[in-house]
């Protein structure tokens, strides 16, 4: 209950600021479609590094800026790299280069 609660309480604070900074509160931002990319980043990154969540979140924002030009299809291609990715990199992008260096990341 307490990590529900202080994950609503930041998702609320981040929205706030958002819309402040921007100036600006679209319907985009509250769509179903951006919990499921929230979920989507989370679940790249292996839990214990330090570099894991910057290195899951460059490379999906970098996916979705290279893959705009599909359209629509940017979410199934998306999806379809990101089971690849599950697979082949089961430690994680940074696990599996901490494994392959023989020394923790």
């Amino acid at each position: 209950m307490i990590a529900f609660v202080l994950s609503a309480g930041l998702a609320g604070l981040a929205g706030g600021t958002k819309a402040i900074v921007f100036q600006l509160a679209s319907l985009t931002d509250v769509h179903w479609g951006m919990s499921g990319e929230v979920i989507l980043d989370d679940a790249d990154r292996r839990i214990g590094t330090i570099f894991g969540p910057v290195v899951g979140a460059v490379f999906f924002v970098t996916l979705e800026n290279y893959l705009a030009q599909l359209g629509s299809w940017v979410q199934v291609v998306q999806g379809v790299i990101f089971v690849i990715c599950v697979i082949a990199f089961r430690r994680g992008i940074i696990g599996e280069l901490a494994r392959v260096l023989k020394r923790p990341l």
